[in-house]
């Protein structure tokens, strides 16, 4: 699921909401999750998962290439760990036959900001 996906099947829920507002809401939800990763904070949602930053230490690496050795810098990478209720869920939707997850939709975005 994409996250135009995700506002259409909000949008078609919740139809007392308009479209606009519904787009507004989710990259507002997105960019705030965004912005406390960015600043090394954690974001947990309770029963779905929680946003964290990793500090990957620098390290010496090798060209594939040259096989020279070339220096890594320190990088900060964006983890998520699923809650305890989001594999039930999981499971119980693939019986049904849904594999995807709103899950998919977040963890791409918040690869995207670093």
């Amino acid at each position: 699921m994409i996250k135009s996906e995700l506002v259409a099947r909000l949008a078609e829920r919740y139809p007392h909401l308009y479209h606009r507002d519904v787009e507004r809401i989710v990259s507002t939800v997105l960019d705030e999750i965004s912005s406390a990763l960015s600043s090394g904070d954690r974001v947990e949602l309770r029963g779905f998962g929680a946003f964290s930053v990793k500090v990957r230490p620098a390290r010496q690496g090798r060209n594939p290439r040259t096989g020279e050795a070339v220096s890594v810098e320190e990088k900060r990478v964006p983890f998520f760990r699923t809650g305890k209720e989001l594999p039930r869920k999981t499971q119980q939707r693939r019986r049904v036959g849904l594999t995807r997850t709103a899950c998919a939709t977040l963890a791409q975005y918040s690869r995207g900001i670093y």
